[in-house]
């Protein structure tokens, strides 16, 4: 494929095809800490543990959050999300899952919450357990083309809304983290199979069997 070479980033020999390829998810990732403004010492909570969900936990905790709070629907995610770096993670349940959030966050909720799911539970987990004067980081993508929350509560606490659209100038920072080992990218790739199984890989990904599904060489 011919390409402009000024849009051509090399990827370093410790650094797999693999590897590179989910140098995208880690610039979405990188991109909406930096939409966050995150602060040494917050409170950061990560809802929706998909591949995303799970590089913003991490580069969150790089960005110097100390407390992370995750939930996804799937047991599975949970317990990716306690491997990578969440100090609590919690399987959704509709919104269930909000007072343990809050416990979790001290009784004041998060100081920046980034929905990550693409469900509406998710945007509403957001915006409830979010504290005072925080911020709200809408990276998921809904199946349909709204969303909806609670005004009341977002307004009674000021909280600021931003959404967050695929990434900006982050490749050389995403493979300087990858090939450092500061971002976990390999234990996301839960499944690799060869091209003339695409069909499968599709419907494993449809399952939600794993994290990150890629077709390709092992």
């Amino acid at each position: 494929m011919a390409w402009p070479t000024r849009l051509v980033y090399p990827l370093p020999d410790s650094l797999t095809p693999a590897d590179g390829a989910m140098l995208e998810p880690l610039g979405v990732a990188l991109h909406a800490v930096d939409l966050a403004r995150l602060r040494t010492g917050m409170t950061v909570g990560v809802y929706g543990c998909g591949p995303i969900g799970l590089l913003v936990l991490q580069a969150a905790r790089l960005a110097g959050a100390t407390r992370i709070i995750a939930t996804d629907r799937l047991p599975h995610r949970v317990r990716a999300a306690r491997a990578l770096g969440a100090e609590v993670a919690f399987l959704s349940r509709g919104g269930d899952e909000n007072p343990g959030i809050l416990t979790a966050a001290g009784g004041r909720g998060v100081d920046v919450a980034f929905e990550c799911a693409g469900e509406n539970d998710a945007v509403e987990t957001a915006v409830e357990t979010t504290g005072r004067g925080g911020a709200v980081l809408l990276a998921g993508i809904p199946a349909g083309d709204r969303i909806a929350f609670t005004a009341s509560s977002a307004r009674r606490k000021g909280l600021t809304l931003k959404l967050v659209r695929r990434m900006k100038h982050t490749y050389p920072r995403a493979i300087d983290l990858a090939a450092r080992g500061l971002v976990d990218v390999r234990s996301l790739v839960t499944d690799t199979l060869p091209l003339d199984a695409y069909a499968e890989a599709f419907a494993t990904a449809r399952r939600r069997e794993g994290v990150k599904v890629m077709i390709g060489e092992e």
